[in-house]
Parts: C-alpha cells; structure tokens; sequence
C-alpha cells in the first residue's frame, strides 16, 4: 500500500535536511539548484534515507517544477 505525503522543497539552502512540520507535512532543504531537475533527484535521495525505502520506490505524483510536491512512496 502506498501513502502520500506533502513536502516543500527549499533549494539552494545551506544544507541538507529533512524537517518535519506541525502538519504531517515535510520540509526539505537541499544544496541542490532546481535547474535541470537537480533539486528533484536531491529530494529523492533525501527522502529514500528518511524513509528507510529504496529511491526506486518514491515517485513525485505532483509538483514537478514547484516548491510544493506531493509524493508517493
């Protein structure tokens, strides 16, 4: 069974972290640059460890060139 999850993506941070708000939604700040789909990869690799799932298994269902995503894992 798959959930999904709200996260907003903070580019070009200082550093790399995952922080979890209020809500049940994600925060993550990532060194990476949002150009050519950097900061996406970033989020996917940040939230794999997280997570504790493969990156195979997390796919962004909305939110491609947004801050705000919605993901699946």
């Amino acid at each position: 069974m798959s959930e999904r999850i709200s996260v907003r993506v903070i580019p070009r941070a200082k550093l790399n972290q995952v922080v979890s708000q209020p809500d049940g939604s994600l925060r993550i700040h990532t060194t990476a640059a949002p150009a050519d789909g950097d900061a996406n990869s970033a989020v996917i690799k940040m939230l794999a460890k997280h997570l504790g799932v493969p990156k195979t298994s997390i796919k962004i269902i909305r939110g491609h060139t947004t801050r705000d995503k919605v993901i699946e894992y």
